[in-house]
Parts: structure tokens; C-alpha cells; sequence
């Protein structure tokens, strides 16, 4: 049988498990909200954590809280911050939109978790929630800067890393394949030859550029709305906590954050998160590309374009003995599909905003994070189990470039764009070659065939 503790909140008093640090508001949050599996991402306790432990040293630097409930305090964070207290958040998403009841589960499991180091020390001072670990601060505020927080060096710390793995993979493949001639296709027919160096090139430039717009427009997420407190006043705070706070951030975290020039725009408006989102949309878009590109050249393997050979990774079918399918592919492009669908989501709880306040936070950032993961680990996945074994079929590659009519472009210069529509036409029609083709008309000599069609000259 489960063990309780009495907690104490404004509305009274409430059972917790005697085995919990949260208090009476997490309780409550947790048994109001039984909605759904989705968690608060862990992501965005760490960032809270930080701010108190940020806000803790700069109050106690201000002398409105004590060196003793500061240390205690600041331990705390440090404790939660190694993982070791996961298990001691556990709202789900779907709670009051500005995320007041994860704020609060934050601070009561870092003062009961500082009052219980004071109590191991003798200590006479306790630690309260909302007037010490809270202090200069409104859920208004935190819960906001911790959004951008926790976005931007997820950003940085996982989905740029994958990012630029899956572009290392595409370089070494774009390198081992750069003079192998193949056929280009446009509006999914045959056209002009290309390298398959070169169509990998296409898709490594798409993530040089896709890095850059996330490096551009990430910076945004660096301005913070500490300080704003309930409706961007700052009231109870001193005049120089925000920018202390945010300098005291940025030491912690490493990451050049600063305050919000403006705290009302701040707690009411997240374009910049609806900004930063689009470039993962973007990403998302060119990865749905690539995937594509990367199953269709690969279909077959004998009844379809047949280019390239994935690697095996499983069985395919449950029917079809010896069926491989490009299943890396599938799951990118299924991520893709979500990330879409968390774009959406995204710019409109962040078109919500009420007066002072959006309250659609938790499902702004459960969405950005959620996107941020799985792009993250679908490129690191598709880049090991898929782009790096990826092989060339270099003998369907060359059957198809031989037997491609738009090889026909290059006699233009030579008899003129109809002439060699009429060759083209002719040795589809007839099934010819379209040197037999071209010989049948009288336009051009075998000699000169020879000579003017060479599909390694045209890439």
C-alpha cells in the first residue's frame, strides 16, 4: 500500500507520495490533467532549472535571498540537472497553457529537495517554493524563456551534429561516384545525362544550405523573457535582474542568451519559435527529397529504375520471401509527415495570444522538441543504415544512358532543335537506336554520331 505526506497549497491540503519531492500543485496538476502519454520534455525541466538556479545566485547577489537557502538551492539544481530526478516530473502536456503547473513541479521538487539538504545540515532555514525558489519570477516568464532555452541547444546540441553527419555521408558518396555518367530525369522522364556525383551534390548542397537558415534564424530563440514576471511589467523584480539573470543563463549554459528588449512582446508572441520551426519544415521538405530520390533510383530491383543497391537491413515482406524494401527511407519520410503536421500546430497555438498572454506554450514547445528529435535521430539513422552503404548499379546505369532518346539534345547545335525531334521521335516510334534513327533520316552520318553524341561530354 502506497505511503502519503500531507502538502499544503492554497486551495489546502492535498496527498503526495511520501516517496515524491513534488508538492501540492503537482499532485493536483497531475491528478486534473489525466489527458494523453505526452510528458513535458525533459528538455524544457533542465532549462527551468537553470533559470532557478540562474535567478537563485542573482537574488542572493541583490540581498533579497540568504547565502544558506541559495547553496541549498543551487545544489538542488545541480542534483536534478545530472538526470538522477527525472522521474520526479511527471505532467503530461495538456495542462494550463502557460505551463504554470510544470513551473511549479520544478520548484517543489527543488525546495523540498533543498530543504531536505538544510534538515541533513542541522539547518534552521526552509526553503519555500514560490518565495524563494520562484522569487522574481512569474510562470508568465520562465516557462517562456525556457522554451527558447531548451530549443536552442537542442538545436545545437543534437539536430546540427545529425544534420552534418548525413551531409559527411552524401560528400564521401558524391566523391566515389563523381564520373560515374548517368541519366538525368525531369517531370519523372528522361533528360540530359548528369554524374551521380553530381545529383548526390544536389542533395549535400540542399543540407549546406538548410544549416545555414537554422544557424540564421536559431539566434532569435536567444532572447529571453525573464524578468516580465505576470504581464511584462517586471513587477517584484529589481530593475537589474532581468539582464543579470540572463548574463547568469549564459554562463551556465554556455550559449550567448540575452533579455528580451521587450518582456510584453515576450510572454505573448512566439514568432521567433514559429520562425525557427519553418527552417526544420524546410529541412524537412529537402529530406523528403532525398529519401525519395534515394527509393525510386534504388526501385526494382529488376522491374523498376534500378540505379542504386541500399543496403539490407531486414526482411522485407512477411510473404514475399527474399522482398527488401527501403525502409530507411519510409521512416524519414514518415518524420517528415509528422514535422508537417507540427509546423501546423506550432503557428497556430502561436497565432492564440491573448492580450499579455499565449497560453499555448506546452504544445508549441512539446512539438518543437518532438520535431527536433526525430529529424535528428531519422538523419543519423538514414545516414548510417542507408547513405553509407548505398552502391552504384553501374550496369543498369549504363543501359539506361544508352538507351535514353534525350541524348538526342546534343545534335541541336549541329542540325537544329526539330531535326533532332524528329530523330528522337522516330527511334521511339520504330524502337530504334537513335544512331539507327538518325542514320535512317540522312541528318547525321555514323561517324558523326560517334563523335558528337558522347553523354560524358554533356554532364
Amino acid at each position: 500500500m502506497e505511503n502519503f505526506r500531507i502538502e499544503k497549497d492554497t486551495l489546502g491540503e492535498v496527498q503526495v507520495p511520501s516517496e515524491k519531492y513534488w508538492g501540492a500543485q503537482t499532485q493536483r496538476s497531475k491528478e486534473n490533467f489525466k489527458i494523453g502519454t505526452e510528458k513535458m520534455p525533459i528538455e524544457v525541466i533542465y532549462a527551468l532549472t537553470n533559470i532557478k538556479k540562474a535567478a537563485s545566485l542573482v537574488n542572493n547577489q541583490l540581498g533579497k535571498l540568504n547565502s544558506e537557502k541559495m547553496t541549498a538551492i543551487q545544489n538542488a539544481c545541480n542534483e536534478i540537472l545530472t538526470g538522477n530526478f527525472d522521474d520526479q516530473f511527471p505532467l503530461v502536456v495538456w495542462q494550463t497553457g502557460s505551463g504554470t503547473q510544470t513551473n511549479m513541479n520544478v520548484n517543489e521538487v527543488i525546495a523540498n529537495r533543498a530543504n531536505e539538504l538544510l534538515r541533513s545540515q542541522n539547518s534552521e532555514e526552509k526553503v519555500h517554493a514560490n518565495d524563494d525558489v520562484n522569487m522574481s519570477q512569474s510562470s508568465n516568464d520562465t516557462f517562456p524563456s525556457a522554451m527558447h532555452m531548451a530549443a536552442y541547444q537542442f538545436l545545437n546540441v543534437n539536430l546540427i551534429p545529425a544534420l552534418q553527419e548525413l551531409k559527411s555521408a552524401l560528400i564521401s558518396k558524391e566523391k566515389e561516384f563523381e564520373g560515374l555518367v548517368k541519366i538525368g530525369r525531369t517531370h519523372l522522364q528522361d533528360a540530359t545525362p548528369i554524374t551521380l556525383g553530381q545529383e548526390i551534390s544536389g542533395w549535400r548542397a540542399m543540407l549546406d544550405k538548410n544549416e545555414k537558415m537554422v544557424n540564421e534564424v536559431g539566434k532569435y530563440l536567444l532572447d529571453l523573457a525573464i524578468g516580465g514576471t505576470a504581464v511584462g511589467t517586471g513587477l517584484n523584480t529589481h530593475p537589474e535582474f532581468a539582464e543579470r539573470v540572463a548574463k547568469e543563463i549564459s554562463n551556465l549554459t554556455n550559449y550567448p542568451f540575452k533579455t528580451s528588449e521587450n518582456k510584453f512582446q515576450a510572454l505573448t508572441s512566439h514568432n521567433e519559435i514559429v520562425l525557427v520551426h519553418g527552417s526544420l519544415k524546410a529541412l524537412a521538405a529537402d529530406l523528403m527529397k532525398i529519401a525519395n530520390d534515394i527509393r525510386f533510383l534504388a526501385s526494382g530491383p529488376r522491374s523498376g529504375i534500378g540505379e542504386l543497391i541500399l543496403p539490407v537491413n531486414e526482411p522485407g515482406s512477411s510473404i514475399m520471401p527474399g522482398k527488401v524494401n527501403p525502409t530507411q527511407s519510409e521512416a524519414l519520410t514518415m518524420i517528415v509527415c509528422q514535422v508537417f503536421g507540427n509546423d501546423f500546430t506550432i503557428g497556430f497555438a502561436a497565432s492564440q495570444g491573448n492580450f499579455e498572454l499565449n497560453v499555448f506554450k506546452p504544445v508549441i514547445i512539446y512539438n518543437f522538441i518532438q520535431s527536433i528529435r526525430l529529424l535528428s535521430d531519422g538523419m543519423r539513422t538514414f545516414s548510417e543504415k542507408c547513405v553509407k552503404g548505398i552502391a552504384a548499379n553501374k550496369k543498369v546505369i549504363k543501359s539506361h544512358l544508352e538507351q535514353s532518346l534525350m541524348l538526342v539534345t546534343a545534335l541541336n547545335p549541329h542540325i537544329g532543335y526539330e531535326k533532332a525531334a524528329e530523330i528522337a521521335k522516330l527511334a521511339y516510334k520504330e524502337n530504334l537506336t537513335l544512331k539507327e534513327a538518325a542514320q535512317k533520316t540522312g541528318y547525321v552520318s555514323p561517324e558523326q554520331f560517334d563523335q558528337w553524341i558522347k553523354p560524358e561530354n554533356m554532364v
